[in-house]
């Protein structure tokens, strides 16, 4: 069976996804990996009994120093894939030179990169918006699409239903790009 380790910062929704529709099924989530030690995911991946790893970018001065500890750890569980779902750092080139990984984002790349992609996308003044699912690269958001959905945006959604609409899309997106991958 393939193996994954996933990478996440927040609640971990996404993760939460991820083990519902792959882990098990069609790969083994072997690790995940957060940033950040308040993570709600972290509770989700133990439940899941997914061993959890803590690496706090805060502990370290630099993000190469972080990233080579990163992919030092990743290399550790030796995963076919690593798969961003809700990571919110920025990756040096000691990581994406080193680690096969893609990244969902929560808008339709080249649109919106980076942070606050959501809120960006609600703001704008874009009819269609939507998810992406890319090769993590050098350049911030910017690899190889592997996947994406949109949908029209409803000019009576609040920011609070436009952002679940998004999730919906990250939840079934996520999870074909990563059937996508490991099979092709």
């Amino acid at each position: 069976m393939k193996k994954i380790v996933a990478l996440f910062s927040g609640e971990g929704t996404n993760l939460a996804n991820l083990i519902t529709k792959i882990h098990l099924k069609h790969a083994a989530i072997v690790c995940a990996i957060t940033n950040n030690p308040e993570a709600g995911g972290i509770a989700k991946a133990r439940s899941a009994g997914i061993p959890v790893e803590i690496l706090d970018h805060r502990d370290f001065e630099s993000r190469e120093l972080y990233d080579e500890a990163l992919v030092s750890l990743i290399q550790e569980y030796n995963p076919d894939l690593v798969v961003l779902c809700g990571f919110m750092r920025i990756l040096t080139p000691v990581f994406t030179s080193q680690i096969r990984s893609i990244n969902l984002h929560p808008a339709l790349l080249p649109a919106f990169k980076g942070a606050r992609a959501i809120e960006r996308s609600f703001e704008s003044d874009e009819k269609v918006c939507g998810v992406s699912v890319h090769w993590v690269t050098d350049e911030l958001d910017g690899g190889e699409i592997i996947l994406q959905k949109s949908f029209t945006k409803n000019p009576n959604d609040n920011l609070e239903e436009f952002t679940a609409k998004i999730r919906a899309i990250e939840h079934e997106v996520l999870p074909l790009s990563i059937l996508k991958v490991l099979h092709d």
